[in-house]
């Protein structure tokens, strides 16, 4: 039987809903077939009558079954855009997304005209907030994270985008201290989007989360504060004079946050941003003085 683009599209996207995937089950099976014909979106609409052969196909089924169970499509096919940058992902790290880009964004925007600048990343992950920073602006960037399988992403995805010349990789437990081979008063960036979820949240999260992602990444104690706690107490000592202390945060911490800055009486210039949806997604402040 011949199978044509359309046809295995409409049969996949079918099943997906069967199994449960009612989200972007059409986006879904495009992009996994699109990764493994090396074409995008567009090409698969115009061509829709091309026909494929059994080893596209037999791969394409596999991968639509590992979508059916719940893996996240990013995970799937090894890689997800940010920033229009491309980026490697594997379950060792959380899949970027756009909300994150508002954090990135935000620096951007504070430091598109400077001079080299100097940034630590906190729990780089993949590397997505580090890498956009080190590629978008004038920067060496020092990306953490206690995982060194996540580090291993991090850095091939700096190489992928040309920055690695430009960036340092660390492995650190944050919550035991920061790196100990870093000077004080040296960044005039500290940034990161620290896991955050609380503990006893986790369970009750989508599958493509809680069964997939790594709890590393999204477990923030039992009140989903305890990163943000060491980060805000520790990056005064960090940071120049005005330097910037730059966090994401879930939609209903910001708040808590704006307290834990405001009781070190180190912090000011403290501001919120919000995301497209009108969420607080970013808490950022400078510091006062050199500590």
């Amino acid at each position: 039987m011949k199978v044509t683009i359309k046809n295995l599209l409409i049969q996949s996207v079918q099943y997906l809903k069967k199994r449960g995937v009612e989200n972007n089950s059409v986006l879904d099976a495009q992009l996994i077939l699109g990764h493994i014909l090396k074409v995008d979106r567009l090409y698969l609409a115009i061509h829709g009558e091309q026909q494929l052969n059994e080893n596209v196909v037999e791969q394409y089924c596999k991968m639509i079954e590992q979508r059916a169970e719940g893996m996240p499509v990013q995970y799937i096919i090894g890689e997800q855009e940010f920033m229009s940058l491309p980026f490697k992902v594997t379950p060792d790290v959380l899949i970027p997304r756009s909300d994150t880009e508002i954090l990135v964004e935000h620096i951007i925007e504070k430091y598109k005209n400077a001079d080299e600048i100097e940034i630590m990343d906190i729990g780089t992950g993949s590397g997505c907030i580090a890498v956009s920073l080190a590629y978008y602006l004038r920067s060496q960037v020092t990306a953490v994270d206690i995982s060194p399988k996540a580090l291993d992403i991090a850095q091939w995805n700096a190489k992928i985008n040309g920055v690695e010349n430009k960036m340092t990789f660390i492995q650190k437990d944050i919550l035991s201290g920061f790196p100990e081979n870093i000077k004080e008063a040296s960044f005039d960036v500290i940034v990161s989007n620290p896991p955050y979820i609380q503990s006893h949240v986790i369970g009750q999260l989508q599958r493509e989360v809680k069964d997939y992602e790594p709890r590393l990444a999204l477990d923030g104690g039992a009140d989903g504060l305890v990163f943000y706690r060491k980060i805000i107490r520790e990056a005064p000592q960090y940071l120049k004079c005005k330097g910037l202390l730059a966090l994401e945060v879930g939609h209903d911490q910001s708040e808590q946050l704006m307290q834990l800055m405001e009781e070190t009486d180190k912090y000011g210039d403290i501001e919120v941003v919000k995301d497209l949806a009108g969420i607080n997604r970013v808490v950022s402040a400078r510091i006062k003085n050199v500590i």
